[in-house]
């Protein structure tokens, strides 16, 4: 069994371990909570539980339909082995529905369907609030190379399909949702981090009713429990 040796990262959500193979790292879901780029913060009981178990799921069925993951095995509850890669500095967001700093930052209304669904990059850098950037930025930035870009595009869109049409069948609507990328030492691009409550707004298919992480960011009541149900949902 993979082993935790010591921490090598930590971020709003998880801690990262080295192991004893240097091309798998252990990832650790915590229960913290983080909205507004680190300004508000709490905890939501069990969330490190459903975020883990919930990721897994959703990642083996996307690397069952050709989109490459970082999972290797679930450890427990909180705990996953994943592939060792290095982690691309860019946020990648997909749009289904106006909702948030979309419907903000352009005037639409939330809950307006898009024409086609919308790709959005940010700038992974919390010192400057994860701005906004465009292709060009990321290229002329380094951040990136343009086969990459291309790889991330691909596999983006084709995990979007994929997830709406899985939220879909447990009476979720996929509004948008944020995903990172990461490289393989051989430079191989795959998906990475995760994907729950924490980081895809999703709505009850009748009643339109918040399933996320907007309860918690809105103050909008019964956050654990929308994450359990939303968890049993998944589980099917």
């Amino acid at each position: 069994m993979t082993e935790k040796l010591q921490q090598i990262y930590e971020g709003k959500a998880k801690k990262v371990y080295a192991t004893d193979d240097p091309t798998l790292y252990i990832v650790s879901y915590k229960d913290d909570a983080t909205a507004f780029n680190g300004q508000k913060k709490g905890q939501i009981a069990d969330k490190g539980v459903v975020n883990n178990t919930m990721t897994n799921i959703i990642f083996r069925i996307i690397g069952e339909q050709g989109v490459p993951t970082h999972f290797v095995e679930q450890l427990s509850e909180r705990d996953t082995v994943v592939k060792a890669v290095q982690i691309l500095p860019l946020e990648v967001i997909i749009r289904n529905v106006a909702a948030g700093s979309f419907s903000k930052r352009y005037g639409v209304e939330e809950g307006t369907a898009l024409l086609r669904p919308t790709l959005e990059f940010s700038y992974k850098k919390d010192e400057l609030g994860d701005p906004l950037i465009n292709d060009d930025h990321a290229l002329a930035l380094g951040l990136v190379t343009e086969p990459q870009l291309a790889k991330v595009r691909e596999y983006a869109h084709k995990v979007n399909e994929i997830l709406k049409a899985f939220f879909l069948e447990r009476g979720l609507k996929l509004i948008d949702f944020k995903i990172e990328f990461g490289t393989l030492a051989d430079g191989t691009v795959i998906l990475a981090d995760e994907i729950s409550p924490d980081t895809c707004r999703l709505w009850d298919v009748e009643t339109n009713e918040k399933m996320d992480k907007d309860r918690f960011r809105r103050d909008l009541g019964n956050v654990e429990e929308t994450y359990q149900e939303v968890f049993r949902r998944v589980q099917g």
